[in-house]
């Protein structure tokens, strides 16, 4: 996410992040609801006079969250901190992203109507803190996001980008067992290529960014894993630096806004599975772009008084699959070890590159095939 506080070594740092971009100017507290132009935008007022979020914990793997900002404090929960500090709870953060995240998901503002009003300001987050940008090969992310599965969350927020890898994987095949809505970015455009996880994967719901005319922004990945976009233009959101408030672009902060999307929905239809949420917010989603799915705008833009009141059918049975099926009763699958080997590319989102090695391999076939006769030849 672009922030608006240059000048400082932890928002250096912060720039660093997956999908992180770079620093602007500052915002204040008595202006920044006005700088929510996201709000009228998705309709937001119209949407919390149907649900709130409220009884949804929300799971944030990220930075961890400053939970005494005035618009969080009745929000957080105490939760986890995997970037070794035995003592943390992932009610504080150095960096920033995460307590911007917590905003756009739950803010609650202050003082009947100053401050950060959250896309469901009656849910709680459960922050899980990890090292989303470090150089460790992800067994820290997959610890927190494992601790996020085992805290009751219905939706897991992944507002960051990086290579894909087994153990991260493995801990979100673990989310969606447990019927979690596991949500990510689909990555910005100034990032290496290769950091397009874990919103490549098929468990995942992946989000680019659009902004205030609604067309695709500037830093947003496109690519055939893009399933839903969202606002990430400009957006006002709480920071933890002087004034409390920031300001940023970046597909990050359009992935909290369908997180709290997904918030909000759960809270109305308590009964639907993960896999019928996030069917319920793609198939409602505004077209944009070529008709139909497509690469930048994925089933369209996020519209969030049509997922919360539009007749909508179960999903589909190849959604469905995506999630691994928990049975009842069943131990929760084992950790997986810290060592984090490439992981596999998903069929149903990189096809191109499935049939670029087939095709290697049928060349390689006809290669053997062709020196076998050859010898053949020779020894008669």
């Amino acid at each position: 996410m672009i922030r608006l506080r240059p000048g400082r070594s932890l928002v250096a740092a912060a720039i660093a992040l997956g999908l992180i971009a770079a620093p602007a100017g500052p915002a204040s507290a008595d202006s920044i609801r006005d700088k929510q132009w996201y709000l009228s935008a998705l309709d937001v007022a119209d949407a919390q006079r149907i649900s709130t979020g409220a009884g949804v914990t929300v799971a944030l793997v990220d930075t961890g969250v400053k939970a005494e900002h005035r618009d969080l404090r009745a929000a957080i929960l105490p939760g986890f901190d995997a970037t070794g500090d035995a003592r943390g709870d992932g009610r504080d953060d150095p960096v920033g992203h995460g307590t911007e995240m917590a905003g756009i998901i739950a803010g609650r503002g202050h003082g009947g109507g100053s401050g950060i009003l959250g896309i469901a300001p009656g849910a709680k987050i459960f922050p899980a803190g990890a090292a989303i940008d470090g150089p460790s090969n992800g067994a820290d992310i997959a610890r927190a996001i494992d601790q996020a599965t085992k805290s009751g969350a219905k939706v897991m927020n992944l507002s960051f980008a990086r290579p894909a890898g087994q153990n991260i994987r493995e801990a979100i095949q673990r989310a969606r067992a447990a019927d979690i809505v596991v949500v990510a970015g689909s990555g910005n455009t100034d990032r290496p290529a290769a950091d397009r996880f874990p919103a490549l994967y098929p468990e995942v719901l992946s989000v680019g960014a659009v902004d205030r005319d609604g067309k695709l922004s500037k830093i947003s990945v496109t690519n055939e894993g893009v399933d839903i976009v969202a606002p990430g233009q400009d957006i006002a959101t709480t920071g933890i630096f002087s004034s409390g408030y920031s300001i940023g672009t970046g597909t990050s902060p359009a992935t909290a806004m369908v997180s709290g999307a997904a918030a909000l929905i759960r809270a109305k239809y308590p009964d639907l599975s993960a896999a019928d949420v996030i069917h319920r917010l793609t198939a409602t989603a505004t077209d944009a772009g070529p008709k139909g799915r497509d690469d930048s705008y994925g089933f369209g833009r996020l519209n969030l008084v049509k997922a919360l009141t539009a007749e909508v059918g179960p999903a589909p049975a190849e959604s469905a699959a995506a999630a691994p099926a928990a049975s009842a009763g069943a131990p929760a699958p084992a950790p997986v070890p810290d060592d984090d080997p490439p992981q596999a590319l998903p069929l149903r989102k990189v096809l191109p590159i499935v049939l670029a090695v087939g095709a290697g391999l049928l060349v390689l076939a006809i290669g053997i095939v062709v020196i076998v006769l050859m010898i053949r030849r020779q020894r008669t």
